[in-house]
């Protein structure tokens, strides 16, 4: 949609559980409907920790804008799967160090179309669009993004606590090959840019397991899985992984001292970590 002109909400299914707005939920937020909260409920049935992880996620996106623009001289992002606005916004922490930085929010969730119009695409070098994370060409070929996204300047994907939400397809729709493809066209704008990819991992099948299940039912399939870290460190491959390399998210370069492993949630973690292409 280009800048200025009329856009009109679509409907939102209040009934079926929506991941950005359970999301909103775990984070403290109140843009979150009854099922949305019922279904976080019986999420934190089998993994209590889902609050902290949240904040975990929230507060390594904020260190990691702030670390590529600072240190990589990174002005541009796309933020694949951007959820509800909150506090602190990629475009904001960015803006904050360089007010010239682009940022370009991807989802396709009604609801966070509806208040990203309002609260993300708030100057001319940000915008939020309508699409699907998995179709890259729509995204780079998108008005907005051929508007801000622009060759020759340092940009980051992120795709940061999404993944997860993508099934395995076994074709050009697959998390893996999305990757791949993202960082094709990351390098068409030219050398140096960035990926951050992290998403939940657990190394207990049956964590995995019951938290598929119930996202997959109670999302009606919009939703993929809970993964190994290995499955993680392969969408890395071929890529340069940055320190403090593959980690916890709450060890990505922290600004306090994280917590010991004896005190972290012991179901799962957020996974991952940023690499130069």
């Amino acid at each position: 949609m280009a800048r200025g002109e009329k856009w009109e909400a679509p409907a939102i299914d209040v009934h079926t559980p929506s991941v950005a707005r359970m999301y909103d939920w775990l984070l403290g937020g109140v843009e979150n409907y009854l099922s949305d909260r019922a279904a976080c409920a019986k999420l934190l049935e089998i993994v209590p920790s889902s609050p902290t992880l949240a904040r975990n996620n929230r507060a390594f996106l904020r260190r990691v804008v702030k670390t590529l623009v600072r240190d990589y001289g990174v002005e541009q992002f796309i933020d694949h799967g951007s959820g509800l606005p909150t506090q602190e916004n990629v475009h904001q922490v960015a803006q904050r160090l360089n007010p010239a930085c682009r940022v370009v929010y991807v989802d396709r969730d009604p609801i966070v179309l509806a208040h990203g119009r309002t609260t993300l695409d708030e100057n001319a070098n940000t915008a939020v669009i309508e699409a699907d994370m998995r179709d890259t060409e729509e995204i780079f070929g998108h008005p907005d993004t051929e508007r801000l996204i622009k060759r020759g300047r340092r940009t980051a994907a992120l795709f940061v606590s999404v993944l997860h939400c993508l099934p395995d397809s076994g074709d050009d729709r697959d998390p893996a090959v999305v990757v791949r493809r993202t960082a094709a066209r990351l390098r068409e704008l030219g050398p140096g840019n960035l990926m951050v990819i992290c998403q939940l991992v657990s190394d207990d099948p049956e964590v995995r397991r019951k938290v598929t299940e119930l996202m997959v039912g109670s999302t009606h399939g919009n939703w993929g899985r809970v993964r190994r870290r290995d499955e993680v460190r392969a969408y890395f491959a071929g890529f340069t992984v940055l320190d403090p390399g593959l980690v916890d998210v709450v060890d990505w370069r922290p600004e306090t001292a994280p917590p010991p492993v004896d005190r972290r949630p012991p179901e799962w973690v957020e996974w991952g970590g940023v690499a130069r292409l």
